[in-house]
């Protein structure tokens, strides 16, 4: 079950719907054997684009091409990629091993030969023993397994999946996460999943791309996308995250930890931050701070943590079993939340409740800088 994964490059793929603008100029290169995710809410053209791969949409301007090779010009049944679609899209009154071999019988392969490669299929994705039985008669991720493999039949050298997993319930999506992750790495072809949850992205992904109202707005490894997201929707969208509008005060260099030290005014935190950077950053260039939850800091009661700690008050306590979310209303007036991991038995809960006094704190390196310009009206 080996396979040679090809390399796709999305060259300025423009696309609308009448006055609806699904995709906007997007510029994307994927790399062989990549698992490759597209992320983003509904309606911000990950699905069209994923469509305009397989041929069952035009682009209205661009190239797509794999291996250097365009193929917008074939249709879909001529292009090496296939496509697991979101509701599976099994024949009902087929059984396990008709479904799979369907797509063998279209190709003209021999019975023998046929056979042969649906067995090997059906192990492969572990369903043997269940070869005669109709859609109708599987679970959800056995019916997963069965359009996985009904996809690979062909031996494509990229397959497409539209958010396959988003049916299912959580429990299940996570454990056929993982399955689907193992058969990546087995078959060794190109994977580009489109999902909107971005757990699944992150946790699966070679690279990633997020997208917003047709624009792709930043791609890169999910450790680049989560730890330094490069626009406000990113930084939202992605994880969870402290947010707030700031100013550029001044910039130095650090020969000591080899970083550069920005200094930034934070009006809603009423105070000046300092916070590392890759570079220096022009004064009085106005930008976002961020600092994500679980990089804060919290201990009960007024202590002194040193430099950059606030104090102030639990406003809302959230325990989740394996960790406490608290929303802590600074003394400053500003909210920030709290993500503190449960790393040993709790005897009794948390030990931080409604209302407790609280000091916060987070270190210069673990914030991070949105470069996307604000205004007075954000």
């Amino acid at each position: 079950m080996q396979g040679k994964g090809s390399a796709i490059s999305i060259q300025h793929i423009t696309k609308s719907f009448g006055s609806f603008k699904a995709l906007d100029d997007v510029s994307l290169d994927i790399a062989p054997g990549e698992f490759f995710s597209l992320l983003g809410p509904s309606g911000c053209g990950k699905t069209t684009l994923l469509r305009i791969i397989a041929g069952f949409e035009e682009p209205d301007q661009g190239e797509v091409l794999f291996d250097g090779t365009s193929v917008l010009r074939l249709p879909p049944e001529k292009r090496p990629c296939n496509m697991v679609f979101q509701n599976f899209a099994l024949f009902p009154h087929l059984s396990v091993r008709g479904n799979i071999a369907f797509p063998l019988k279209r190709k003209g392969l021999g019975k023998e030969e046929r056979e042969e490669r649906v067995d090997e299929l059906i192990r492969f994705v572990e369903l043997t023993g269940h070869d005669n039985k109709k859609p109708g008669q599987l679970s959800g991720g056995q019916k997963q397994r069965v359009a996985i493999a009904r996809a690979l039949a062909c031996e494509p050298d990229v397959l497409l999946l539209d958010e396959p997993l988003s049916a299912l319930d959580a429990k299940l999506r996570q454990s056929l996460l993982v399955e689907l992750d193992e058969i990546h790495d087995k078959v060794g072809i190109t994977f580009i999943y489109v999902t909107h949850d971005q757990g699944e992205a992150l946790s699966v992904s070679d690279h990633m791309a997020i997208f917003n109202e047709g624009r792709l707005l930043q791609a890169g490894t999910p450790y680049e996308i989560y730890e330094s997201p490069s626009t406000l929707f990113t930084a939202s969208f992605i994880g969870e995250g402290n947010i707030f509008p700031c100013t550029a005060l001044s910039s130095r260099w650090d020969e000591e930890d080899d970083e550069w030290i920005i200094t930034v005014d934070v009006p809603a935190l009423g105070r000046t931050l300092e916070v590392t950077d890759w570079g220096p950053v022009e004064d009085g260039r106005r930008l976002y701070f961020s600092i994500r939850p679980e990089k804060v800091r919290i201990v009960a009661g007024d202590v002194d943590l040193g430099p950059g700690c606030f104090h102030g008050i639990v406003d809302e306590p959230v325990y989740a079993g394996y960790q406490s979310k608290f929303y802590v209303k600074t003394d400053e007036g500003a909210t920030i939340r709290v993500l503190k991991s449960h790393t040993t038995y709790l005897e009794e809960g948390p030990g931080i409740e409604w209302k407790d006094r609280v000091s916060v704190i987070w270190r210069p390196a673990d914030g991070y800088l949105v470069k996307e310009e604000w205004h007075e009206e954000t």
